[in-house]
C-alpha cells in the first residue's frame, strides 16, 4: 500500500510543496506568490494537511496539485477556504444589475457551492440563474474567486 505525504499550502491557497516528508528542501516559509505564511498543519486540529500519495516502487507524474478546500481529519474548510467563500459573498453584496433579495440569495448559496452535498445542485442552480442577470463580467469575478474551492459537482454545473 502506499501514503500520504504532507502538504505545504499558502494561507491564500497557493500549493508550495505536496510532498514534505520527501522533499523539504522544496518548502518555504512564505509564498513565492503572494507572501502569505505557510502552513502543513490544520489550524484548527493541527492534522498534517494530505499531500501527495506515494506509493513504494511507482513514480507518479503530475502528483498533487492543488489545496484541499476542507481538512480531511476534523472537516473544518482551510483559511483559504474561508477567505475566498468570505470574498465570493462580499462580492454579492456589490454585484450590479440585480435585486437585493437576489444578492442575498445569492449570498447565502456561495456556502452550499463549496460542498459536495444536498444543496449543492441548488445553489448552482440558483448561481447560474442569477449570473445570467449580472452579466459576464460579474460572472467571471466569481469564477476566479470561487473555482479552486468549489465542489466538482459545483464547477460541472457552473462551468461545464
Amino acid at each position: 500500500m502506499g501514503w500520504y505525504d504532507t502538504a505545504q499550502i499558502c494561507m491564500n491557497g497557493h500549493l508550495i510543496n505536496g510532498s514534505v516528508k520527501r522533499y523539504p528542501d522544496f518548502c518555504k516559509s512564505f509564498c513565492d506568490q503572494c507572501g502569505a505564511k505557510t502552513i502543513t498543519t490544520c489550524p484548527n486540529c493541527g492534522h498534517e494537511i494530505e499531500g501527495e500519495y506515494h506509493v513504494e516502487g511507482v513514480i507518479s507524474v503530475g502528483g498533487f496539485e492543488h489545496a484541499p478546500a476542507f481538512c480531511h481529519n476534523c472537516g473544518k474548510a482551510f483559511p483559504w477556504t474561508e477567505a475566498r467563500v468570505k470574498a465570493a459573498q462580499e462580492l454579492a453584496r456589490e454585484v450590479d444589475g440585480i435585486s437585493e433579495d437576489e444578492k442575498a440569495l445569492l449570498e447565502k448559496s456561495i456556502g452550499d457551492l463549496i460542498k459536495d452535498g444536498p444543496n449543492t445542485t441548488l445553489a448552482a442552480t440558483r448561481f447560474k440563474k442569477i449570473m445570467s442577470k449580472a452579466g459576464k463580467t460579474a460572472a467571471g469575478a466569481f469564477k476566479d474567486i470561487l473555482v479552486d474551492v468549489a465542489s466538482e459537482a459545483a464547477k460541472k454545473m457552473i462551468w461545464p
